[in-house]
């Protein structure tokens, strides 16, 4: 990935040196990793929204409305997944390292690869 907005679910206060959530619904913050030209730019967190009203859509939008391109889960259901690639973004997987800068890099150098329908779990159980 050469340029855009990475976004990482993530646990407590998140940050590129932080640990990634295992549902992407269920997240604390969101990191968001933008890149520039192949480099890391900035760094930055948001917080997630409850999903009561709007359902797992509300990550999506919340997501789209920060101009993400791509999104690394760890696991997620297929309606939110189709939601993401309605508005654009793309979805990668990694489900074995925790850690947010291992997977971020590998994105970065073209190593990680986006989720497959057969990749995608129940979603809304923890």
């Amino acid at each position: 990935m050469e340029n855009g907005r990475i976004a990482i679910p993530s646990n407590g206060q998140g940050g590129l040196s932080g640990t990634r959530a295992g549902h992407f619904g269920h997240c604390d913050v969101f990191t968001f990793v933008d890149v520039k030209e192949g480099n890391i730019e900035t760094v930055s967190t948001i917080p997630n929204q409850e999903h009561a009203q709007g359902g797992c859509m509300v990550p999506v939008n919340l997501l789209a409305e920060h101009r993400v391109n791509a999104l690394i889960v760890g696991g997620i259901g297929m309606r939110p997944l189709m939601g993401f690639r309605q508005v654009g973004i793309d979805v990668y997987h990694d489900d074995q390292r925790p850690d947010i800068e291992p997977v971020v890099m590998d994105l970065i150098a073209g190593k990680l690869e986006q989720i497959r329908n057969d990749q995608v779990c129940g979603g809304g159980a923890r």
